[in-house]
């Protein structure tokens, strides 16, 4: 074990990554915020009850990837591996139903699995998401999609592809599973050892296999479209004529079926084809039944979720992640250790009024000092010698062209206002 390393699929973020970080949260808080969603916070592990019964126990989350654990008082728990099952809990806990008859929550934060590691995937990775619980309308499921796809958008992403199917109502679906599971009877010996016993607890998730030679004989077994009910025609029908009318453009794809069992009717996907395998940005759909399910009365859902480390990698890869000053605005030189209490009387009144601000060691050298404030990248330097500092001056060195000025410490804050302004909150030096 090398405790000097970050643990496998775990990263760091310095600094600059922090700030770009923040900037993306920011900017899909705003975009969540002006559809009218509200954030909601849940724990960071949840009883291992609500993922089996949620999300599915047949699924490949609940079976092999969820990090569990039992506690001091022999409780199963396990850190979230997905967000919309802690946000139907907190639902029904809170009674948001009895508020109002639509709650719209979004939520951003860290989520947890055990698989293995690769370009796009993490097993402590980040997500937010949006759901919508107490619309059965199209119109919410045609909201949710345009919602993604006008938040990418705006972060500067065009060239994009939404991946659109249903997987209908559970009594249609029902009667898919039967004829899926007629047509591949013959051909099982052709599949994988996974989608063999798929086969038997879980036909719908065939559709799911990456592997080659399960998508072949998959490609000849008939399209769930062809077992839909009235209404989940008609439900399907009025998605893509919503999306239509705004011009947002999506590709049909029969094989589409998400890799969670609460999903019903609209499924979707938006793909990002620079990233290779690990393609998807988000993914999300329709989940009529998962409130009840949980232990909620039963009332309609839709949402989606998002990877933020794939959202940066592509934003990257576009060239489309803004950069940031990481160092101070202002760097003060005491020279000498009784000036260091003026030094720091100095920075807190620069601090308190919104200035980036480091300090100097009193008892180095002003060599030794300068070489440290170049280093940290500040645009200015404050200079506090004992001659000055008599007259109750200090000297203002300008890095970029290395010009200087002497400035009455009475005046201080006024002229140095004129130089720069308050950093504040932190916003981009460059955006593309």
């Amino acid at each position: 074990m090398n405790l000097t390393t970050a643990p496998r699929g775990t990263f760091d973020l310095m600094p600059q990554q922090a700030l770009v970080w923040q900037w993306m949260e920011s900017s899909i808080r705003a975009v969540l915020l002006s559809y009218g969603y509200g954030e909601i916070r849940t724990p960071i592990f949840e009883h291992t009850e609500l993922f089996q019964r949620g999300i599915g126990e047949t699924t490949d989350i609940v079976e092999k990837e969820m990090y569990t654990l039992t506690d001091k008082g022999g409780r199963s728990l396990t850190l979230r591996p997905e967000g919309t099952a802690s946000v139907v809990r907190a639902y029904i806990q809170h009674k948001l139903y009895g508020q109002s008859p639509v709650t719209k929550l979004f939520y951003i934060g860290p989520m947890f699995r055990q698989e293995r590691p690769q370009a796009g995937r993490f097993r402590q990775f980040h997500q937010f998401g949006v759901e919508m619980i107490g619309e059965e309308s199209p119109v919410a499921d045609a909201e949710v999609i345009l919602l993604a796809h006008d938040l990418y958008c705006q972060l500067g992403l065009t060239e994009l592809e939404i991946h659109l199917n249903t997987v209908g109502c559970p009594q249609c679906r029902q009667e898919y599973k039967a004829a899926l599971t007629s047509a591949l009877a013959a051909v099982a010996e052709q599949l994988c050892s996974t989608c063999r016993l798929r086969l038997v607890r879980n036909p719908l998730r065939l559709l799911d296999c990456k592997s080659p030679v399960c998508q072949e004989v998959i490609s000849r077994v008939p399209s769930i479209h062809n077992y839909l009910c009235t209404d989940c025609h008609h439900h399907f029908d009025q998605v893509t004529t919503l999306l239509e009318q705004v011009g947002v453009k999506y590709k049909l794809s029969p094989k589409l079926v998400r890799g969670l069992d609460y999903y019903t009717r609209t499924v979707f996907e938006i793909i990002n084809t620079d990233l290779g395998a690990q393609n998807a940005l988000c993914g999300g759909g329709r989940y009529d039944g998962l409130v009840a399910e949980c232990g909620g009365p039963a009332v309609p859902g839709v949402g989606f979720a998002s990877g933020i480390e794939r959202l940066y990698t592509t934003l990257e890869q576009n060239g489309k992640l803004p950069e940031f000053a990481c160092g101070p605005q202002l760097y003060i030189l005491p020279l000498g250790e009784e000036l260091a209490v003026v030094a720091f009387e100095i920075a807190t009144d620069l601090r308190r009024q919104g200035f980036s601000v480091e300090m100097g060691n009193g008892t180095k050298s002003l060599k030794a000092q300068m070489k440290a404030a170049h280093k940290s990248g500040a645009g200015f330097v404050l200079i506090i010698g004992e001659e000055e500092w008599r007259e109750r001056q200090v000297t203002l060195k300008i890095m970029a062209d290395g010009s200087q000025k002497r400035l009455p410490a009475s005046g201080l804050m006024e002229e140095i206002t004129k130089l720069v302004s308050p950093r504040g909150p932190q916003v981009p030096l460059r955006e593309e």
